[in-house]
C-alpha cells in the first residue's frame, strides 16, 4: 500500500482551478496515490476519467470482460471497433491521453489479496455481490479504503468503507476563518476585540484559533491553538494574557480546523445495518427500499444467471418477491428497522433496471471519484456509508406511456443500454432533436459527452450546434476532458465538436465561434432559433446566463442550465409555460464586477480585497496605460500640454520615477523599482499622514482614523524582508519587459545590487493624489513648470523603439504579473495592519478565478442529462421536473420541483413571463394609430408609452402636433425613423414594450410581438 513518490513538483498551471478546491497538501497526496478501478463499463470509465483528470499518481484498470453493444450507451472510451475487446485494454490508451502525468496500467489477472495490498483505494463497479463481499472483507482487514458502485437503469448505489479509524484532516471546504484584530486586553481571560466589519458572528464557542502579525503582544504570534469563548458583544475570550506584553496594533486571528475520526463498518455488516446518506426521514425510507431492491436484483442474478429482462413484468414480480423474503434490515445488531417495503418502488426499479444510462453514470461516477479523493487526501468528510440516487421521475407518470418489453429489446445498436430503459421510440425522438449548447468549457465538454452518448441530434433530421468564442488554455486540461495539450490555442467549439464526433460518429454537430450576445443577433436570430428545440447553457458569468435565458424566454425554448463553484454545483431546467424563467441570484448579480469606492482603494483600505484592487490598478497604470500613452506621445509628436494635463501627469510621473532618462539596463530598472517601493509604501504614507494625522478628529469629536479606516504606518525598506525583495524583483522585471530589456530572476544578486544603489531623492518621491473630495487638499497643482519638466524627460523616451504595454496574464507564473500584484498588496496590508492573503489567494481574487474540479462538473452535467430525458419525452407537468443542488464536500444532494411562473393580472388580463401579446402587421401594414386602436379594442389597453428597446416610439404625453407626425406612420417605418437603423433582412418579429393607463408601479406587461 506504499504511495508513489509524491515529491515530484506539482503542476500548478495545469491544476490551478483544482488547487483552489483541494489545496497543495491534498494535491501532493493525490499525486502519490495508487488506485485500482475494477469494472470498466460506463460507471467505471467515469470514475477512472475523473481520477486521471485530477492527477492521481497511478491508476490500475481491471476488467477482462469483452465489450458489448450495451456498453456503448454510457462508456465514452469504447467504440464499435472495440466490440469483443477487453474493456480495460480498450480503455487504457484513451484514459492515459487525458493526463500523461498519471500512470494508467491494466491488470489482466484475478483480484487477489496480495494485489490489494498495492493500493490505497480499491473501487469495484457493476460487480456481483459475491465479489464485492470478498474484496470488501480483504480491504477492511488490511486498511485499504474500499468503494463499491453500481447503476441499474435510473437508480444508483455507492458504498464506502474507509476502515474503523480513518482520520479526516480537513473536514470542510471552507477556508479557515480569519479576521483583523482591533485590540487585545491583558488579563485572565484576555479579551480580543475584532476590527469593525469583521466576521464576528462566524466564530463559535470552543473554536480553536491562532494568531499572526500582532505588534506588541508578540507572545500570541504562531502560538499553539487556543480555545475561544464568544461574548454577547462579539468580543472573544482567548485565555490568560496577564503576563504578555501590551498589545500595540495589527494582527489577525485565524481558525484552526479540527481533524475528525470516521468509523466505518465492513460491507458484510453494513448490508444488514445500512447507514444511508439522506436529507429527510422520507428519503431514508426510500433509500432503505432501494437498498433492498439492489439486494433482490443481486439475488435474482445469482438464481437465474442473468439480470431481469427490460420491462418484463414476470421478472419484476420475481424481484419484488425476493425483496420481501430478504432478512429485515436493522438499525443496530439488536434493533430492527420495522419499515414497510415499498413494493411499487421495487417493481419500477426491477422493470427499468436492464439498461445503463450516460447521465446516471456521469452523476454517480462523479460522486464516487470524489470519495476516492477524500480517501487519498483526507480532505472532506466521506459518505457514511451508503448513498442511493434515483431518477425514476424520468419515466412517464402515465403508466400507459411506459415502454413494452418488445420496444426495449436489444437491436445490436450503440444505444441498446438506453433503449432498455426508455424504448426504441424514445431513442428516435432523441435523434431528431436540434439543440444549442452555449459554452464548450468544463461543463460544456461533459454535456457534449452526454449528448453524444444518448444520441441527441444523431440523425440527419437532427443536429447540435456548439457555440464558444474562447480558445483552449493549458489550465483547461484538468477538467475539459475533450481537449489535449496539442489543442492549446485552438477554438474550443471546433475541438470539442470534433471530439464529440469521435465519441459518436452519428452525431450531427456544428461548431460556431461567434459569441452569443446582443452584437450577434443577426446570426442567432429568428431563423436560427426557429430550428432549435432546446438550449443548454454552460456559462461562467451571470451576465451571459441572463442573456441566453432571455433569448430562450423570447423564443419559448426549454433551457437546461448548470454552474459549479468548487465542490458545489447546480443543475436547473426551465420549461416554457410550466416553470418560472431563469433568474440570476440577486447577490451574485449584484456582486459581479461591482467596483470598490476609489478613495477606499487608494487611501483607506480595510480588507485584503481593497489592497489587491489597488495593486491591480497599479499594474495597469504602470505597465500598460503609461506605455500606451508614451507610445501615443512618441508617434503623434504631441506635447503633454495637448493632453489631459493632470490626468496624464498623474499617470506618467510614477512611471518616470527616479529616472530622468529612459532605462538602459537591469540596474536602471532596479533603481526605478526601489524608488517606486519608497513612493508607495514609505513617502506616500507619510504624505497621507501629513494631511490626516493619526490624532485627527472630526467636527463631531469622532477620531478620523476609526472604524474601517485604519491609520497606516510607513514601512522601512529592508533587503532581508522577502516581500520587500519580491516586490522590487517583480517590478524591475516588469519595467524591463516594458522597455524590451533583459530581466533577472536572481534574488541573491538583486539583494547585493540594492546595497550598492544610492537611496532615492525624497524630492522625486512626492506622490500625486488623484482628485477626490476627501483628498482635494492633497491634489497636486500642475503648473507650466511641471509640464515643462515632464516634457523634457519624455524627450529622452522618444529615442528607441516603442514601449511594450503589458497585458495582465494570471496563468503564467513565470511572467511576474501575479508576483507584483501579490507583493504590492501584501506590503499595502502591512501599511494598514490588514491580515494579508497568500499568493494563491491573491491570484484567485485578482484573476477572478472560479475554483473548479472535474467531479462537480461531471455531476451537474449528468443531472442536466436526466432533465433532458423529460424535456424531449413530451409534455410533462411541473411535478416531473427537478432543480438540483449538490455539495460533494458535504455529502449533500437535494432535488426539488421548480417554481411555477408568477401570474400577473391587469383588469381582465392574466399572463406570465412566457406570454406575449401577438399582433400581426397585416397587409398593408398597420400604422401606429391602428396598432394603438387594436390594443384598446382587443385587449382594453390604453397605451401611455410604446418603446422599441430604449427608443421611445410614442407617448400619450406628447403635444398633439408631435403625435400627429407619428400616428400615420407604418410601425416599421416609425421604428427605422426613430432608431436610425434599417430592420434586419428576414426579421420576423418586432418586440415592443408597453406602458398603459391605470397600471400599478410593479406591473410588467408582456412584450408586444409585432409579427412581420
Amino acid at each position: 500500500m506504499d504511495a508513489l513518490d509524491a515529491s515530484k513538483l506539482l503542476d500548478e498551471e495545469l491544476y490551478s482551478r483544482q488547487l483552489y478546491v483541494l489545496g497543495s497538501p491534498a494535491m501532493q497526496r493525490i499525486q502519490g496515490a495508487r488506485v485500482l478501478v475494477s469494472g470498466l463499463q460506463g460507471l467505471g470509465a467515469e470514475v477512472a476519467k475523473n481520477l486521471v483528470l485530477m492527477g492521481v499518481g497511478s491508476l490500475t484498470l481491471h476488467d477482462p470482460h469483452p465489450t458489448c453493444w450495451s456498453d456503448l450507451a454510457a462508456q465514452f472510451l469504447l467504440s464499435e471497433q472495440d466490440l469483443e475487446r477487453s474493456r480495460a485494454e480498450a480503455s487504457q490508451e484513451l484514459l492515459a491521453q487525458l493526463n500523461r502525468a498519471v500512470q494508467v496500467v491494466v491488470h489482466t489477472g484475478d483480484i487477489t489479496e496480495d494485489l490489494l495490498l498495492d493500493f490505497q483505494v480499491v473501487v469495484l463497479t457493476a460487480a456481483k455481490l459475491e465479489e464485492q463481499l470478498k474484496v470488501g472483507t480483504l480491504c477492511h482487514k488490511h486498511g485499504v479504503c474500499f468503494l463499491a458502485a453500481d447503476t441499474r437503469g435510473l437508480v444508483g448505489q455507492l458504498f464506502c468503507d474507509f476502515g474503523e479509524d480513518f482520520t479526516v484532516q480537513d473536514p470542510t471546504e471552507a477556508e479557515p476563518l480569519t479576521a483583523a484584530i482591533q485590540h487585545i486586553s491583558q488579563g485572565s481571560p484576555g479579551i480580543l476585540t475584532l476590527r469593525k466589519g469583521a466576521n464576528t458572528h462566524y466564530f463559535r464557542d470552543g473554536d480553536l484559533v491562532t494568531f499572526s502579525g500582532i505588534e506588541g503582544m508578540v507572545e500570541l504570534n504562531d502560538c499553539d491553538p487556543r480555545s475561544i469563548h464568544v461574548r454577547e458583544d462579539g468580543s472573544l475570550e482567548i485565555g490568560d494574557t496577564t503576563t504578555f506584553s501590551r498589545y500595540l496594533r495589527g494582527g489577525a486571528i485565524t481558525e484552526v480546523k479540527r481533524p475528525k475520526t470516521v468509523r466505518h463498518k465492513s460491507l458484510d455488516t453494513a448490508l444488514l445495518q445500512p447507514h444511508v446518506v439522506a436529507q429527510s426521514s422520507q428519503e431514508v425510507h426510500r433509500a432503505h427500499c432501494l437498498h433492498q431492491a439492489f439486494c433482490a436484483l443481486h439475488k435474482f442474478q445469482h438464481l437465474h444467471g442473468r439480470p431481469p429482462q427490460p420491462w418484463d413484468p414476470v421478472d419484476a414480480e420475481t424481484v419484488v418477491g425476493l425483496a420481501q423474503d430478504l432478512e429485515p434490515l436493522k438499525w443496530t445488531e439488536e434493533e430492527p428497522l420495522e419499515q414497510p417495503l415499498d413494493e411499487a418502488l421495487v417493481r419500477t426499479v426491477a422493470l427499468s433496471s436492464g439498461g445503463v444510462l450516460s447521465p446516471m453514470v456521469a452523476m454517480l461516477g462523479a460522486v464516487a471519484a470524489q470519495e476516492v479523493l477524500k480517501a487519498i487526501s483526507r480532505k472532506f468528510m466521506p459518505l457514511d456509508q451508503w448513498l442511493y440516487f434515483d431518477a425514476l421521475d424520468c419515466l412517464p407518470e402515465d403508466g400507459e406511456l411506459l415502454p413494452s418489453p418488445e420496444d426495449c429489446a436489444p437491436r445490436g445498436s450503440r444505444y441498446d443500454g438506453q433503449i432498455a430503459v426508455f424504448g426504441a421510440g424514445f431513442q428516435e425522438k432523441l435523434s431528431r432533436q436540434h439543440y444549442l449548447l452555449v459554452g464548450a468549457g468544463a461543463i460544456g465538454c461533459e454535456l457534449l459527452k452526454v449528448f453524444a452518448l444518448v444520441g441527441l441530434g444523431a440523425r440527419n433530421s437532427g443536429g447540435l450546434t456548439v457555440v464558444d468564442m474562447d480558445h483552449i488554455e493549458r489550465s483547461n486540461l484538468s477538467r475539459q476532458f475533450l481537449f489535449r495539450s496539442q489543442d492549446i490555442g485552438r477554438p474550443k467549439a471546433e475541438v470539442a465538436a470534433a471530439a464529440a464526433r469521435r465519441l459518436n460518429p452519428d452525431l450531427q454537430v456544428i461548431p460556431l465561434t461567434y459569441p452569443l450576445d446582443p452584437t450577434t443577433e443577426h446570426i442567432y436570430g429568428d431563423n436560427f432559433f426557429s430550428h432549435v428545440d432546446g438550449v443548454a447553457a454552460a456559462l461562467d458569468s451571470f451576465q451571459a446566463r441572463r442573456y441566453v435565458a432571455a433569448r430562450c424566454t423570447h423564443y419559448l425554448k426549454p433551457l437546461l442550465e448548470a454552474g459549479t463553484l468548487g465542490t458545489r454545483g447546480s443543475a436547473k431546467v426551465f420549461m416554457p409555460h410550466v416553470t418560472e424563467a431563469y433568474r440570476a441570484p440577486a447577490s451574485a448579480a449584484a456582486s459581479e464586477d461591482a467596483p470598490y469606492p476609489v478613495c477606499t482603494v487608494r487611501h483607506f483600505p480595510s480588507t485584503a480585497e481593497h489592497t489587491l484592487q489597488w495593486a491591480r490598478d497599479e499594474f495597469e497604470g504602470l505597465f500598460r496605460l503609461s506605455a500606451e500613452t508614451i507610445n501615443h506621445h512618441q508617434q503623434a509628436h504631441t506635447s503633454l500640454a495637448d493632453m489631459d494635463g493632470p490626468q496624464t501627469l498623474t499617470l506618467l510621473k510614477p512611471v518616470l520615477g527616479v529616472l530622468r532618462v529612459r532605462a538602459q539596463n537591469w540596474q536602471d530598472c532596479v533603481a526605478w523599482a526601489l524608488g517606486h517601493w519608497k513612493l508607495c509604501f514609505h513617502y506616500g504614507i507619510k504624505q497621507l499622514l501629513r494631511h490626516f494625522p493619526p490624532n485627527k478628529v472630526l467636527e463631531d469629536g469622532t477620531p478620523f482614523w476609526s472604524g474601517p479606516k485604519q491609520c497606516p504606518q510607513p514601512l522601512e525598506f529592508d533587503t532581508n524582508q522577502d516581500m520587500h525583495l519580491l516586490y522590487v524583483l517583480a517590478a524591475a522585471n516588469l519595467y524591463a519587459q516594458m522597455h524590451g530589456l533583459p530581466g533577472s530572476q536572481d534574488s541573491t544578486a538583486l539583494r547585493e545590487l540594492l546595497k550598492l544603489l544610492p537611496q532615492p531623492d525624497p524630492q522625486q518621491m512626492a506622490p500625486i493624489f488623484a482628485s477626490n473630495l476627501e483628498l482635494a487638499s492633497a491634489s497636486a497643482e500642475f503648473g507650466p513648470e511641471q509640464l515643462k519638466e515632464l516634457n523634457k524627460a519624455l524627450e529622452f523616451w522618444t529615442v528607441g523603439p516603442p514601449l511594450k504595454p503589458l497585458m495582465f496574464e494570471k496563468d503564467d507564473d513565470s511572467n511576474f504579473h501575479v508576483d507584483f500584484v501579490a507583493a504590492a498588496a501584501s506590503l499595502r496590508c502591512q501599511n494598514y495592519g490588514i491580515p494579508p492573503v497568500s499568493r494563491a489567494q491573491s491570484k484567485r481574487i485578482v484573476g477572478q478565478i472560479i475554483p473548479a474540479i472535474a467531479t462537480t462538473t461531471a455531476a451537474v452535467a449528468g443531472l442536466l442529462g436526466l432533465e433532458l430525458y423529460k424535456v424531449v419525452g413530451g409534455p410533462r407537468p411541473r411535478s416531473a421536473f427537478r432543480h438540483s443542488y449538490v455539495h460533494l464536500a458535504e455529502n449533500y444532494l437535494i432535488r426539488y420541483m421548480p417554481f411555477a411562473p408568477a401570474i400577473q393580472t391587469f383588469h381582465h388580463l392574466k399572463w406570465t413571463c412566457w406570454d406575449r401579446l401577438k399582433v400581426p402587421a397585416g397587409q398593408p401594414e398597420r400604422t401606429l394609430e391602428l396598432l394603438l386602436a387594436h390594443l384598446q379594442e382587443q385587449h382594453g389597453l390604453r397605451v401611455r408609452m410604446l418603446l422599441h428597446g430604449p427608443a421611445l416610439l410614442y407617448s400619450a404625453g406628447w403635444s398633439p402636433e408631435k403625435q400627429a407626425l407619428r400616428l400615420p406612420l407604418r410601425v416599421t417605418e416609425l421604428v427605422q425613423q426613430v432608431t436610425g437603423q434599417v430592420l434586419a433582412p428576414g426579421l420576423r418579429v418586432l418586440v415592443l414594450e408597453l406602458s398603459c393607463e391605470g397600471e400599478e408601479e410593479d406591473t410588467a406587461f408582456p412584450p408586444l410581438h409585432y409579427e412581420l
